[in-house]
């Protein structure tokens, strides 16, 4: 077998059978095959698409190049939720504890964000003394406490996507729907779980910026889940505009926690109650996702879920009574008030460029080694449909380093378009696809 021939048989659009995807991996891999093969390889992919069977293949094989993660002394109803990411996406610090209240468990790795969409790692490591999990007997003995089990992605689960990421990333592959299909997927079957929830974001501030593509990729993901008796569930949810209005670490904490006190952001609650009542219905505890808002009403009303946060930040090296007291957080020195220059309605808000606006002053990350302000960040005041005057305050931004503030404020204010007619809210879900 050739590395040549199986590069021309995808050129050419024929289906490679299990073995030859096998060995293809398994030499990139093991360093028998260059780069620059590889390369062909997932160009031929970007352009003629992988069948059911090859894609299944694919990313067993990436899942299998490495460790996996089992849970068998966690003694719940084990949830993966994953999102493709956005600007103020912090559902994972508000879900995984009302999911721990209602008696089910999170166990997921978490990622730290790059460019204009924010990591769930560096959230919570905005919280003095928080420390992730190491080790999965760290991460199974929080769990059985909280039912909360996050850690960090180990170099050693699923490698062979770390190594073709990096290709695809210098060789404009990256768009490719079944290579982000395999990708997002071998990480989630290399972590044992009862289901899996997909959070896929749609739109400006998302990767995927149309809905036919996000259901594109969904549909491959569930398909992936099919072939190996996996329970895959997909949210297709709005990122037109940023979620909740917090972007940025410590105060992303914050509005995480007053979610959690009921007083949380329309479109958060809905992207959580979805989530969690999908988590419900997988379990067999509702029949129909409606059932759901009665029992997390529950455990956000007598304070259990925000208890659970509590405890996770206890369990995990921090001060649990941070829900109580946000000046445990860091703290920015400055605040610069951004006014609107005009009168109206919002009709449009550019997304990545308030991610971006964050990301300059230091709540983000350029590279991966850029090293990250947990202080600072910005809130926004206006959604789509909002009305405003002349002079009414759109954002505050919180910063320490006055560098690349005004920048930033010139971005927010150009990513915010503002029409004399009225404009409709936006719905935060888009569909469901079970």
């Amino acid at each position: 077998m050739r590395v040549v021939d199986l590069i021309e048989k995808k050129r050419d659009g024929k289906e490679l059978s299990k073995e030859e995807i096998s060995f293809l991996l398994s030499e990139y891999l093991n360093g028998n095959m260059p780069d620059y093969q590889m390369s062909s390889f997932l160009m031929a992919t970007y352009f003629n698409d992988m069948t059911a069977n090859e894609l299944l293949e694919f990313t067993m094989t990436m899942k299998n190049s490495g460790d996996t993660i089992s849970f068998d002394d966690v003694r719940r109803f084990l949830v993966d939720k994953h999102s493709t990411g956005g600007v103020g996406d912090k559902v994972t610090i508000v879900l995984a504890p009302i999911l721990a209240a209602l008696g089910m468990g999170t166990t997921k790795l978490s990622g730290k964000g790059l460019g204009h969409t924010g990591g769930t790692i560096d959230k919570f490591e905005s919280i003095k003394g928080f420390s992730f999990s190491n080790t999965r007997d760290e991460l199974v003995s929080i769990a059985n406490k909280t039912g909360i089990g996050l850690m960090g992605y180990s170099d050693r689960i699923v490698p062979l996507d770390k190594k073709l990421y990096s290709l695809r990333d210098v060789t404009g592959t990256v768009p490719s729907i079944p290579l982000i299909a395999s990708s997002i997927m071998s990480k989630k079957l290399a972590i044992q779980s009862d289901v899996i929830i997909l959070d896929v974001k749609v739109g400006d501030g998302a990767f995927m910026k149309d809905k036919e593509h996000a259901k594109e990729l969904a549909e491959r993901m569930i398909e992936i889940g099919k072939g190996v008796g996996k329970k895959v569930k997909v949210v297709l949810s709005n990122m037109d505009e940023p979620l909740g209005y917090s972007i940025g670490n410590a105060n992303e904490i914050i509005e995480s926690i007053e979610m959690l006190k009921g007083k949380g952001p329309e479109d958060l609650k809905e992207v959580v109650y979805t989530i969690a009542s999908l988590a419900l219905k997988a379990k067999g505890e509702i029949e129909e996702l409606p059932d759901g808002k009665e029992k997390i009403d529950k455990v956000i009303n007598d304070r259990s879920a925000l208890q659970k946060l509590s405890e996770f930040i206890s369990e995990s090296g921090g001060d649990g009574n941070l829900i109580n007291n946000y000046n445990l957080l860091p703290q920015s020195k400055s605040v610069l008030e951004v006014f609107s220059k005009k009168e109206g309605y919002i009709s449009k808000i550019k997304t990545e460029e308030i991610g971006k606006a964050a990301m300059i002053i230091g709540a983000g990350r350029a590279t991966k080694d850029d090293i990250i302000d947990h202080a600072v960040g910005i809130k926004i005041f206006k959604k789509v449909g909002d009305k405003i005057s002349t002079g009414e305050k759109i954002a505050e931004i919180y910063y320490n380093d006055g560098k690349n503030v005004e920048t930033s404020k010139n971005m927010i204010l150009q990513a915010y378009t503002i029409k004399n007619d009225k404009v409709n809210k936006q719905k935060a879900i888009l569909e469901i696809i079970e």
